[in-house]
């Protein structure tokens, strides 16, 4: 690489992740890796889940991301609601290593079973409305996302199962709703506007209507009308079946929130150097510290990295013109150009890193080199591991 001129800046230093300081760490209880799509998340949280295990860590990942790229890079057939022990993991410093991918419809029917009489949970299942809600709601994925991590944690607490969960999150915008969704559907299951739609189920008739005659009927006319009286009775019924779990989404919403904002959890935000990936990185660390919920730091995924090269871009054209022009060499000319577009990407991913920095200093950041192919094995993924840890 060619001298820097004096006048240059140089690159910007951030703090260092340590990532395996936080993963040794038998403080440290809940990491979740949140970022946009197609950065690498899946892959590194399972590759964090493997370098905990094989350091003594009891571990279990949960996956959110629907691509189920997490069960293939774990060399499982599959994944499903229920933690399956992932075979091949060194297991000589005492650790285990589990995977599951959430199925939001089971999670939700877990809650059902779990939180009603056995009459009320067949009528909640069996019924229209919740099979909608349960299936495909706004929001409803990030709040089951939320439940089933505290049902980890209290498994976890409980039986001794495990002393580490990671959780994979939805890219960015959705991993934005991971932290705001189930706040949004525990008020509208406890809220007042879906009680006053369960209130002629439970009130039954004249005394009811004598009492709130001209508000319920405004919002029951307007509600038939708009959604159809066969669908209204069924969100009626529904709720009226739910009255018993009534403030028990929020209450458990918010213990998980109080939980993500613990001590014992740490927010790993996964990017690529692209501007649209750090802007979306930018804008979650942001977040974090308004919620005041800890970050350990920003993993810099699938960088290409120049600051080994001996040869700039400008000079590697430069050799490869000449030998053109005495019309010699081709594959040399062709290996130099390469290389100066190599350079050049890592120049301009670096340019869109030092950006980033500059406006959080003091964020550890921790780079992690592009592959040369996809990772769908666990040596792959120790690989992933080393280079998460600076070992590479």
């Amino acid at each position: 690489m060619s001298p820097r001129r004096s006048h240059e800046v140089p690159p910007l230093s951030p703090p260092a992740l340590d990532v395996d300081a936080l993963l040794r760490d038998p403080a440290t209880r809940i990491v979740v890796c949140c970022g946009s799509g197609g950065v690498g998340k899946t892959t590194t949280a399972a590759a964090l889940g493997l370098r905990a295990a094989e350091q003594g860590r009891k571990v279990v990942v949960l996956t959110i991301d629907p691509a189920r790229r997490l069960a293939q890079s774990m060399g499982l057939v599959e994944l499903d609601n229920t933690p399956r022990a992932v075979k091949g993991v060194d297991q000589a410093a005492g650790g285990r290593l589990d995977a599951m991918m959430l199925d939001m419809k089971r999670t939700f029917d877990e809650i059902v079973e779990a939180h009603s009489s056995p009459e009320k949970a067949q009528q909640i299942l069996a019924n229209p409305f919740y099979q909608a809600l349960s299936s495909s709601f706004a929001g409803t994925q990030e709040y089951m996302a939320m439940e089933k991590l505290g049902q980890l944690r209290r498994q976890a607490d409980r039986e001794g199962t495990w002393d580490l969960v990671i959780v994979d999150t939805p890219p960015s915008r959705s991993a934005l709703d991971f932290l705001d969704a189930p706040q949004r559907l525990g008020s509208f299951l406890d809220g007042r506007f879906i009680r006053l739609l369960a209130a002629p189920a439970k009130a039954g008739g004249r005394a009811y209507l004598k009492a709130f005659s001209a508000g319920v009927n405004v919002v029951t006319n307007t509600l038939t009308k708009v959604l159809g009286a066969q669908v209204l009775r069924d969100v009626q019924t529904f709720v009226a079946a739910l009255d018993t779990m009534f403030g028990g989404f929020r209450e458990r919403a918010d213990a998980t929130y109080r939980l993500l904002q613990a001590d014992g959890t740490a927010f790993v935000v996964v990017a690529a150097p692209e501007r649209d990936a750090l802007r979306e990185a930018a804008y979650f660390v942001e977040r974090l510290d308004r919620d005041r919920m800890p970050l350990a730091g920003l993993v810099l995924n699938r960088v290409h990295d120049a600051d080994h090269v001996d040869i700039s871009a400008e000079r590697a054209l430069a050799a490869a013109e000449t030998l053109a022009e005495r019309k010699e060499h081709p594959l040399t000319q062709a290996l130099l150009r390469l290389h100066a577009d190599r350079v050049r990407v890592a120049e301009r991913e670096q340019a869109i890193a030092d950006h980033f920095t500059a406006a959080h200093r003091e964020v550890p950041v921790r780079r992690v080199r592009a592959c040369a192919q996809d990772v769908h094995d666990l040596p792959g993924l120790r690989q992933i591991g080393a280079d998460l840890a600076g070992d590479a």
